[in-house]
């Protein structure tokens, strides 16, 4: 067995460091008795009572989750059926439309959602912002989907149909039980992305309508105050969590193969 170089282990920990140090401490900062945030005076929960009782920022914290929980089922319908789609038919110009807005720069698909809905005459407010949330999701859940199907015994589907179960039934009975945890993932990890996406958000929200990643970043144009850690910790403990859950069902994502009876 060969020992990995010294070198190696090092520039590991140093990319890891660089990566989570700074997290480490915005939520260590959060509980920092100082408003300035340049050094630690000690530790408070005022900046956690703080922000449950700022108006603003809950209201921002409610549309911010309505729009995720709604994008998030949408677009795990529909990503779910465009993975079966891009699995069954082999068609060439399928999974350009379906993977493009997430191949796409972010601030490109916005300002092109932003132009379309200035043609379309539509209002810029949470519906539309939903709706571009929806859009760059799709395609996100549609590759968890399509990996999962790709690790599935195509014969279980085969011996349902030759049994006399139509195509919606193999499907219904045989095909999403079995793609289910990717199904879940990929709606972990639409919701995810929408609830702290900010550029597109900022190109289609229109005036009078704030999510949580446009008030915080309102809040830090003026200084990073410990209530910016703070509501930021719990966004991040939030999407940790997602993405443990995700983890969970990750066998399931790359295509392990399913048992059979």
């Amino acid at each position: 067995m060969h020992r990995k170089p010294i070198a190696l282990w090092i520039a590991a920990g140093a990319g890891y460091a660089f990566l989570y140090i700074p997290l480490v401490i915005v939520i260590l900062y959060s509980f920092n008795n100082s408003r300035l945030n340049a050094e630690w005076v000690g530790f408070t929960l005022e900046w956690y009572d703080k922000l449950f009782h700022n108006d603003d920022m809950l209201a921002a914290a409610g549309n911010s989750l309505m729009i995720a929980l709604t994008a998030s089922l949408v677009s795990t319908v529909l990503g779910t059926m465009a993975g079966v789609a891009m699995y069954r038919y082999k068609l060439r110009l399928l999974p350009l439309l379906v993977l493009t807005p997430i191949a796409i720069p972010e601030i490109l698909m916005g300002v092109s959602l932003l132009i379309f809905f200035v043609l379309v005459n539509f209002t810029l407010g949470l519906v539309s912002v939903t709706l571009a949330h929806i859009a760059f999701c799709i395609g996100f859940v549609a590759i968890v989907v399509r990996a999962r199907l790709a690790g599935m015994d195509e014969s279980l589907t085969e011996a349902a149909r030759d049994c006399g179960a139509t195509p919606w039934d193999a499907f219904r009975y045989v095909t999403l039980p079995l793609i289910m945890p990717g199904v879940i993932a990929g709606a972990l990890m639409a919701f995810t992305l929408s609830i702290d996406d900010f550029v597109i958000t900022f190109f289609t929200a229109g005036a009078g309508t704030v999510t949580l990643p446009l008030q915080i970043y309102s809040m830090i144009k003026i200084a990073v105050t410990p209530e910016v850690n703070a509501v930021s910790s719990l966004l991040m403990l939030l999407t940790l969590a997602l993405i443990i859950i995700a983890s969970r069902l990750s066998p399931s994502l790359v295509g392990a193969p399913s048992e059979g009876p």
